[in-house]
Parts: structure tokens; sequence; C-alpha cells
């Protein structure tokens, strides 16, 4: 794309939807934009308040995997004017680090031609973020299964889900490096087998489209659920009030400190609305899953 300006779309994730711990992933309606231009020098703007606080040169995440992307092909890095404008929560589990390295992946292969297959991209990404759950959803929409040991990368993507959804979103952020110090060195094996199982059948019923089962197995997570929910406030009355809607499931999104619901489709907005009511340390937000992962548009 050379020196043509473009903006390149990315939308937020939510991970693990319970017993998929760092495997599954799903692209929300929720989005970071990044407007590019090619320019004598490194410049960020970023157009939301909340995002003030981020790094406007090259410590920032985007222009650092643009730079590694770009070394690793051999090139020299072409600097940029990029204007970021975002309404994904930032540092709310909701993968603003996954949008943000997917947007710079992308951005160097626009500038520098690189032609990267979308496989390729992945490979990328979650040798940045170290885990592929968001950052497959976020380069591929929908919801993508993903196994990675740091040797190999497989993945496999479904359409987006014909759900709702609502993320809570708390007014506190967290850090995914604490949230990871909350979970055990070791779980017994029957615990293990336990969840590889809620995990194996919630997988299938992703496949097969039958919701109802993967609520259920949303609510039967023993890899993380258990060592993190004490963090956040109202977390079981939450999910009872979730079953008490019809919800499907309620389950961290991430690492959190944010909750995703899975409800019926067309019930998102009215359960935003009753659990913000219930639950106002919450600020409540409908979504829904969408097809398209990082797009880019001239």
């Amino acid at each position: 794309m050379g020196s043509t300006p473009f903006t390149v779309t990315v939308p937020a994730t939510t991970a693990n939807l319970g017993p998929g711990f760092d495997s599954i992933g799903m692209a929300l309606s929720l989005y970071m934009t990044v407007a590019v231009e090619p320019a004598d020098r490194w410049t960020i703007v970023y157009e939301d308040e909340g995002l003030k606080e981020l790094p406007t040169d090259e410590d920032n995440l985007i222009v650092q995997t643009i730079g590694k992307v770009v070394r690793r092909a051999g090139r020299e890095t072409i600097p940029c004017s990029l204007r970021v404008k975002s309404n994904i929560p930032l540092g709310k589990g909701l993968g603003s680090s996954a949008a943000a390295i997917a947007a710079g992946i992308e951005i160097a292969d626009q500038l520098h031609n690189l032609k990267m297959n979308q496989k390729e991209k992945m490979w990328f990404g979650v040798s940045v973020e170290g885990h592929a759950d968001n950052v497959s959803a976020a380069i591929a929409g929908g919801v993508t299964i993903s196994f990675y040991d740091h040797t190999s990368l497989e993945v496999m993507k479904f359409d987006a889900p014909p759900i709702g959804g609502v993320v809570l979103v708390p007014p506190v952020e967290m850090k995914t490096d604490h949230s990871r110090g909350l979970l055990p060195h070791q779980l017994d094996h029957n615990k293990a087998t336990e969840g590889s199982a809620a995990s194996s059948l919630m997988a299938a019923a992703l496949a097969k489209g039958e919701w109802t089962l993967v609520g259920r197995m949303m609510d039967r997570d023993i890899f993380h659920e258990p060592y993190r929910k004490k963090m956040f406030p109202d977390f079981d009355a939450v999910r009872e009030e979730s079953h008490a809607l019809g919800a499907y499931g309620m389950t961290l999104s991430g690492a959190g400190p944010s909750l995703f619901v899975a409800v019926h489709a067309g019930r998102e907005e009215e359960a935003a609305c009753v659990l913000e009511e219930k639950f106002p340390y919450y600020k409540c937000i409908a979504v829904t899953p969408v097809e398209k992962g990082t797009t880019v548009n001239e």
C-alpha cells in the first residue's frame, strides 16, 4: 500500500468462555480503528480520553509490533502518523492489547507489502501476546479455538454465533500478569480431567451451535475462575441474576476484571439494562459476536 493512507479496524475479543482457558476466543462488536499515514517521524494520537495515558512514541505497543514484524522481514521501518480511536475498554479483559498487536501486524503487512497470510499473522501475534486466544480471534474474527505450545500453532475458526452478549466492565483495571499470579502452579489430576472434559464438550457444542450446552459448560470451569472470582464484586450474584434473565451462561472475560454474559440473540440490550441497574458497580455494555476480524480500508 506504500504511501497511501489507510485505516485498520480490529474487534475486541473475549477469551476462555470459562473452561476454554488460553485456547478459545470470540470477536465482539467493540472496535479499535487506526488511521495510518506515512510521515517523517512517528506520531500517535489517541482520540479517546481513556487512552491518553498510553505511550505516543516508539514505546507504543502498536509501533513496537510494527517494528518487530518489519525487522523480521529484513526491511527498514517506515515512520507513520497513527490516529487511534477505540471503544474497547483498556485493561479490562476484552483484548485491548491483542487489538493493538493485531493492528501493528496488519499495518506492517500493508506498509511493506509483506503478503502475510492469516496463519503467519496469528503466529506473529501469538509470539508477542504469549497465548493464542485473544489475538487469533482479533485477527480472524468469529470464534477461534487454538492450540499453542511455543513451537506449534493450530487454529480452527467458526462463524460468529447467533447470540447476544453483555460485558460488565468494572471501574478498575487488572493486569494479566497479576491475574495469572492468582492461579495455582499445579492441579489435581482428577480436577484437571474434569476441566479438560468441560473444555472439550464446550468446544464441540460451539461447533454445533448448541448454546444451551455451551452455557452450562461456561459455568463449569475449574482452570481459573475459582481462583480469580473473589477479586470481582458480586460475581456469584451476577451469575444467578444472569440465569434468572434466561442467559446461556456467565463467566470472566479473559483474565478479568470484566464479566461476560451470553444471552439469546436480541436480548443483549435488555439484559444490559437490567444488570446495570442491579449491579451499578459495573458498566454494562451490550455486544454481539462479529464475523470479521482485522480489516483494512483505503
